[in-house]
């Protein structure tokens, strides 16, 4: 017979692969609809502390987003598994459309509904890029903060 721990484990696998996750370009909608598939080499639950680790080549997709890193611990609440939030670190991809975030750490609050990228944060869509030492995506408001940041818009040549 299975351990409760393992069947909670087991369900917590779906339960991440359920999150809601954040709209990083595009629309200004609150979240992505639908599941995000997390794969992983390794995963540790904790049920005690809340938390689901990802480790070693871990790929987090929605339909429109995936995000890359080497490392994603997942906090979420007791009883419901909602998720509070995703740790991202080490090498850390973020792919939408044409656009991509690259830092070596990422952070999703899902109470502030935001993400900080940290660690030489750099947003590029097509030749503009966007560099600082911290960016803030507000995704309620899709607005963006960059602090310390660094810009470089390519103009596109009339026809």
């Amino acid at each position: 017979m299975m351990s409760r721990h393992f069947l909670t484990s087991l369900l917590l696998a779906g339960i991440v692969l359920a999150i809601p996750a954040p709209e990083v370009f595009g629309a200004p909608e609150a979240k992505v609809k639908g599941p995000i598939r997390v794969t992983s080499e390794m995963l540790t639950a904790d049920n005690k502390a809340h938390t689901a680790l990802f480790e070693k080549n871990v790929v987090a997709k929605t339909g429109e987003m995936i995000i890359y890193a080497d490392t994603m611990l997942v906090h979420y609440t007791e009883g419901s598994g909602e998720v509070t939030r995703i740790d991202a670190t080490g090498n850390v991809r973020l792919h939408r459309g044409t656009r991509i975030i690259t830092s070596r750490e990422a952070v999703y609050l899902a109470a502030e509904d935001k993400v900080v990228f940290t660690g030489d944060p750099k947003a590029v869509d097509g030749e503009n890029v966007v560099t600082g030492t911290v960016m803030t995506y507000f995704i309620t408001d899709d607005r963006s903060i960059v602090e310390k940041s660094r810009v470089l818009l390519k103009n596109k040549k009339e026809p």
